[in-house]
């Protein structure tokens, strides 16, 4: 089933199309806590209920709200509960939630100095609405929470996260669950978020209606590619070219090329200065070659006539001997037909001679390559990441990836890949990202989407990952995409 993203003023003007069908804000909010309070009774089944201890940390708004009444049914199950809770703000529903919770007799301490050690913290903070620095005070009481042992629980999104960028502001909830409330919010899911999220649970209590529209999809992570044909040959399953590979920079183009060669296609020749070829030979025989130097124009073209795709900039470098070669292939590359990976070095050069990029054109920038294609710094880039790949197509035209936790992927529409790890963050893995790209574009072309190819990359590196994140290294996901592109 598709997962949809939204952006949290979508969110709330969905909510409040439903209020005003004559639908209580109130009853919902006993809705989200009811749902909630059956999730962590799942969760803590086998827990003492006698000895197991809940603090419910409440802040000022309707966020709030949800973690007076989850106080509430958590201590009618039997849950020894205590909330800790900001000054009262001005929502009716709040206040009611609060009286609920003193009707109940339960503890409400004013403030969030803790009196006991609990076994699990409730974040009921902050709501969507943030997306201001949190002061001192605020920055200490999340410090404090995040200091304590217990699990920690947050309630629709950690509490000093903003909802629509995932940047902490500038901390945040370091949740183990967060329980998100009838939309997945696309902060949850790219930038710092992973770090704050920890498993992310999906309360849908509300129908969704004709206005609300997804900002982002969620790429699937289940892709099952198309079986070969029992009478196929070399000639249907394509034919890639990896362009780079400068004097003293080979292993980028090796690993490419096995990349692609590794996702299924047919033939791939390596272009690059001969000074590799040995090197590639003894370690892929099934590559092809060619002398980058001893390559004219209208060899270029020859060779683009006979091919299906093309990736370049995987170790190209940055000297006049790079630049002489990338404005020889760029200007060919892109008015052929054949589909172009523009990755590393090539997306340099692009960024110093700025130019649209056709359809087929597949660009993937890391924070600081699309740092410099925008002329910002990493910092704002990351402050908002689906602004920025929004901002490269703009300004560049074709199709984009912006790597890093929470890959976004942007073609006709926006996606974001959640799978991924970590152990991904290590040199190579960008190279072999965009021989993948290659690799599968030349076999299936528009038979599969950008997004599928980087959910496989990112699936290919949680395998390899299973045996250790720290001191992953590019080239054993070799193995894995062998893997991952034979899944049934």
């Amino acid at each position: 089933m598709m997962q949809f993203a939204y952006s949290r003023q979508d969110i709330k003007t969905w909510e409040q199309r439903w209020f005003s069908q004559q639908n209580s804000s109130f009853a919902l909010m006993q809705q989200v806590a009811w749902t909630l309070h059956k999730e962590l009774l799942e969760l803590f089944k086998d827990q003492n209920k006698e000895k197991f201890k809940i603090a419910l940390c409440c802040g000022q708004g309707n966020n709030a709200g949800d973690g007076y009444l989850v106080a509430v049914y958590l201590k009618r199950a039997g849950f020894l509960v205590d909330i800790y809770a900001a000054e009262l703000g001005q929502s009716l529903d709040l206040a009611k939630a609060r009286q609920c919770a003193e009707n109940d007799q339960i503890n409400i301490i004013s403030g969030f100095d803790f009196k006991l050690e609990y076994d699990c913290y409730v974040d009921a903070l902050f709501g969507i609405g943030l997306d201001r620095q949190l002061n001192e005070y605020w920055q200490n009481i999340i410090h404090n929470i995040n200091s304590r042992v217990g699990i920690k629980i947050t309630i629709d999104i950690p509490s000093g996260l903003n909802a629509d960028t995932g940047r902490a502001l500038p901390c945040a909830i370091k949740a183990d669950y967060c329980f998100t409330v009838l939309g997945l919010k696309i902060g949850l899911l790219t930038g710092q978020a992973q770090e704050y999220t920890g498993q992310i649970k999906l309360l849908d209590l509300i129908p969704i209606d004709s206005g609300l529209i997804p900002l982002a999809y969620i790429s699937p992570t289940h892709i099952k590619l198309n079986k070969r044909k029992a009478y196929g040959h070399k000639g249907d399953y394509g034919h890639v070219v990896i362009v780079g590979g400068h004097e003293q920079m080979g292993g980028a183009v090796i690993m490419a090329a096995e990349a692609a060669s590794c996702a299924g296609a047919a033939k791939v020749t390596v272009v690059c200065h001969a000074k590799h070829h040995v090197a590639i030979l003894s370690r892929s025989p099934n590559l092809m070659l060619r002398d980058i130097d001893r390559m004219t124009i209208s060899d270029i073209q020859e060779l683009l006539q006979q091919i299906d795709a093309v990736c370049i900039g995987m170790g190209l470098g940055r000297d006049q001997w790079a630049e002489q070669h990338f404005t020889h292939w760029f200007a060919e590359l892109n008015r052929s037909s054949v589909d172009v990976v523009y990755d590393a070095d090539a997306l340099w050069f692009l960024a110093k001679y700025p130019s649209q990029l056709k359809i087929k054109s597949y660009a993937t920038p890391h924070p600081g390559e699309a740092a410099t294609l925008l002329q910002q710094s990493v910092a704002t880039v990351e402050s908002d990441r689906v602004a920025a790949i929004k901002k490269l197509q703009q300004n560049y035209g074709g199709q984009w990836v912006l790597k890093g936790s929470g890959s976004l992927i942007l073609q006709e529409q926006l996606w974001v890949c959640r799978a991924g790890n970590p152990g991904m963050a290590t040199g190579g893995m960008g190279d072999i990202l965009a021989g993948m790209i290659a690799g599968l574009k030349a076999q299936m072309g528009e038979q599969i989407a950008l997004h599928q190819i980087v959910t496989l990359h990112a699936l290919a590196g949680d395998a390899l990952a299973q045996y250790g994140m720290r001191g992953m290294r590019a080239q054993k996901m070799i193995e894995t995409i062998y893997d991952v592109v034979n899944l049934e």
